[in-house]
Formats: structure tokens, C-alpha cells, sequence
């Protein structure tokens, strides 16, 4: 998050000194537990099982209820509205991130809140996705002006694969992290309008439909995690699915990698940008740009765009590394190829690391629109619903049960992932010897993976 909210919301961890296990078994537990995962996919899965899951349809009533026309409708404009709400409090609201309704509603309720969201229920945020409702009500007007169909959008360019998505998340870790008072409210509206500015240009020149599930950042973003749940939207009807194979049938397009890299390795440095590692020689960094004319706060925003930029790309070649090892093995892929056929096995591990992470932020924060539903401008005397006093309770969960819930997060994140790349070597390659092989480099792939994650959980909790 940005300094400033961070600050609000670590608040709640002063005086944590100590985890309630000593470090060394902290992470030794961890990796012993990646290591029997790893013994006993070897041992007992020896054909692919995820590549086609079985599925079961809910009834028929319930799919119809939950696809009805009346609800999408209703989620839609929820979504509108709760987008003007932000961008009105944003503009016109106090300027103090805490008071306002625009900050904590789009860095914790949204950016926080869809990811467990999506995890449970599937792919809700496309359900009220504001750009998305905006489109299709501008679109669905102009059909009926034109009395007529509107000649078709541009064929969405193949090469652009999810590289906008890749861009629209790197520009929010941008605002979030490494921009000074990028948390400030009129900041995140006037982001906000730019976004949906940007978006609705997308949608307009390759439809809707195309931008959102290719282009537009969130919806790629919270739609990777929804390939994790149970729940899945085939056509007119919800049907159940193993949990995770959803992302098993993830397809691979240019900038996937990328993206994962980037949501990775933003949270990694999040996770470690107010620890003494980074602090230390952070200044050193700063100093290079102050010496060639920058001020003092771009020196230091400069500073933390080289993390974001190092951490995202310390994951990028980690992966790459791993896939290069995979080559080696034999079979007729290329590193290319391996390396989209194994991303998917990123996006359990990506959203470990998010919610590791950010956790006690999204328990105790989330709280605090109770009473910014109440005076979403934090402006004295507005108590819509009665609830403008209510205070965050930080006794809500403690540290020992956040520690530990820390640690399953990691762990079975990357046993997750673990599991993804070994069906999918099964399916790749004729021979089960071979395709156990060709985990050894993504065991050690996992491995560091699940090292950096528990040592970013140890430093932001020291």
C-alpha cells in the first residue's frame, strides 16, 4: 500500500516482536511440508487429472436465478454507483486517506476484498464491474438509436494478449507504491477517471466483451484468482468444479507471465519496502537520482519505482530460470512454449502472496467503511446510516492466529502450485518418469518462491 495508508493500517502491528515459533522452524516446517508434497505427487498422481475436471451442473432454477437478467442488472449499477460515490468523494471529500471514502474503498474493499471474493464465489467482479455495466448500457442505447446493429469492433490483436492488463496493474502498483500521496483522495479519483477514460477507449475500439477479458486490468486481475474456485459460469448455467483446476484450463497469451510476474513481485516488494533490508540502502538509490538533478521526494519515489521494477523482475527470470531447467529435460517444447504451459501454476502462489500479506490490513481496514459508508466525504455533522462513530476493533484477530494463517496462505499456495505444474507435466510429456523429472526445477522453482515469501512475512513482522 502506499506510505501513508500503510502507516494508518501497520499501526495495529507496533509492538510485534516476535513470532510465536522460532524463524528457523518457521520455515523449515514450511519447505518440509513443499517436500512431502512434492515425494507423494511423484509417488501416487501419475496421470494428468486437472487437464479436464469433472463438473457438476447446480439446478437449473438456481443457475437461472443467479444469471438472471434482473441481477446482472442490479450488480452492474451497484457497481456505477459505488464508482461515483468514489470518484465524488475523491474530488470533493476531505484530503486525509483515512476520513475519505475514496482511498480505503479502492486500495482495501476492492483491490483486497474480490480477491477471498473471487476465491469463494467465482468471477464476481465481472458481475459489477462498472466499465463493463457502462459499456454494455452505451452500447446496448446505441443498438437502439441506430435501430440497428453497430458496425463490429475492431478484431482484438493477438499480440496484445494481456499486456494492457499487464500495464493497467504495473501503473496502479505505481500509485500505490511509489508515488508520494498516492493515496491522497483526489489522487485516486483523478486516477480513477483517467482508468475508466482509458478503458472505455479500449472497449470502443474492440468491444466490450473483448477489452474485459483481455484488456481491462481488474477484470484480468480478479479473474485469474476466480479460476481457483469451485464455481464456474458455462454459458446459461453454473456448474462445480474440483477446486483450482479452474486455472488448469487458463490460456496462455502474450504478457501472462509478465502479468504474473508484476502482481508477485509488487506484493513482494510492498511486503519488504519498510523493512531494514530495503531501508538501508534505499537512500544509496535515492542518492543516484538526487545527483542528477532530482529532487529529494522524486529521488526517493524514484527509489522505490527500481524495487517494484527489481522485485517484479526478480520474478520474472526466477520463473524463466526454472522453465529454461524444464527444457533441458527432452520432450519438443520450447522454453516459450514451457513457459506458458507452467504459468498458470503462478496463480495460486500469487494469491498466497497476497494474502499473506495483506491480511490484518484487509480484517482491520475494511472495518473503517462503517463509518465511511456513513461520511464518505469525512465532513462533520454527515451521519447517513448512523454508524459515523464507529471505531476499528483491532482485538478482532490476533497475532499468533495471523501468523499462522500467514503461513497456511504460503504453504498451500505453493503446494497448489506444486500440484498444477506436475498434472501438467503429466499432460505434456508420454512418459510419468520424465515428467517427474522435469519437476525437480520447478520444486526448486517452488522452493525459492516459498523462501521469499516466509522471509517478507518474517520482515514486515519483526
Amino acid at each position: 500500500m502506499s506510505e501513508q495508508v500503510l502507516r494508518f493500517a501497520h499501526g495495529v502491528g507496533a509492538g510485534r516482536a516476535d513470532l510465536p515459533i522460532s524463524k528457523e522452524l518457521f520455515i523449515v516446517a514450511a519447505l518440509v511440508v513443499l517436500a512431502v508434497s512434492f515425494v507423494g505427487l511423484a509417488a501416487l498422481w501419475s496421470k494428468p487429472k486437472l487437464e479436464r475436471p469433472p463438473v457438476r451442473e447446480l439446478p437449473r432454477a438456481l443457475s437461472a436465478v443467479l444469471l438472471s437478467r434482473p441481477l446482472a442488472i442490479l450488480c452492474g449499477a451497484s457497481g456505477v454507483f459505488l464508482l461515483g460515490v468514489t470518484v465524488w468523494a475523491g474530488l470533493t471529500g476531505v484530503q486525509a486517506s483515512a476520513a475519505n471514502f475514496a482511498p480505503i474503498f479502492v486500495y482495501v474493499i476492492v483491490w483486497l476484498g474480490f480477491v477471498p471474493a473471487s476465491l469463494l464465489f467465482g468471477d464476481v467482479f465481472r458481475a459489477f464491474n462498472p466499465w463493463r455495466a457502462i459499456g454494455r448500457a452505451v452500447s446496448g442505447i446505441a443498438q437502439t438509436a441506430a435501430r440497428g446493429p453497430l458496425p463490429p469492433p475492431l478484431t482484438y490483436p493477438e499480440r496484445l494478449g494481456r499486456w494492457p492488463a499487464v500495464a493497467g496493474i504495473f501503473a496502479f502498483a505505481t500509485l500505490e507504491l511509489v508515488i508520494s500521496g498516492g493515496d491522497l483522495p483526489d489522487n485516486v479519483a483523478i486516477a480513477t477517471l483517467i482508468y475508466s477514460a482509458v478503458t472505455f477507449v479500449g472497449m470502443a475500439l474492440y468491444g466490450v466483451e473483448a477489452w474485459c477479458d483481455r484488456g481491462e486490468a481488474f477484470g484480468v486481475y480478479f479473474n485469474l484468482f476466480s479460476r481457483l474456485s469451485i464455481f464456474e459460469r458455462r454459458d446459461d448455467r453454473v456448474v462445480l468444479r474440483p477446486p483450482v483446476s479452474g486455472v488448469a484450463q487458463l490460456e496462455w497469451l502474450p504478457g501472462t507471465v509478465a502479468l504474473l510476474a508484476v502482481m508477485i513481485g509488487t506484493v513482494s516488494f510492498d511486503g519488504i519496502s519498510e523493512s531494514p533490508f530495503w531501508t538501508g540502502f534505499a537512500p544509496d538509490i535515492a542518492g543516484v537520482f538526487e545527483s542528477v538533478g532530482f529532487s529529494a521526494q522524486r529521488a526517493f519515489e524514484g527509489s522505490r519505482l527500481v524495487g517494484v521494477v527489481g522485485f517484479t523482475g526478480l520474478i520474472f527470470g526466477f520463473y524463466r530460470l526454472g522453465t529454461f531447467g524444464v527444457s533441458l529435460v527432452g520432450g519438443e517444447k520450447s522454453q516459450r512454449d514451457l513457459a506458458g504451459a507452467f504459468v498458470h501454476s503462478l496463480v495460486p502462489i500469487a494469491l498466497a502472496y497476497a494474502a499473506a500479506h495483506y491480511l490484518s490490513l484487509l480484517v482491520f481496514q475494511g472495518q473503517a467503511m462503517a463509518y465511511l459508508a456513513s461520511n464518505p466525504l469525512g465532513k462533520d455533522g454527515t451521519d447517513l446510516f448512523g454508524t459515523a462513530d464507529r471505531a476499528i476493533d483491532y482485538g478482532v484477530i490476533g497475532f499468533s492466529f495471523t501468523s499462522f494463517a500467514q503461513v497456511t496462505f504460503v504453504v498451500l499456495g505453493h503446494v497448489a502450485g506444486l500440484t498444477l505444474a506436475h498434472d501438467r507435466a503429466l499432460a505434456l510429456y508420454d512418459r510419468p518418469r520424465l515428467a517427474v523429472l522435469s519437476q525437480y526445477w520447478m520444486f526448486v522453482v517452488m522452493v525459492g518462491f516459498t523462501i521469499l515469501a516466509l522471509l517478507l512475512l518474517l520482515q514486515s513482522n519483526a
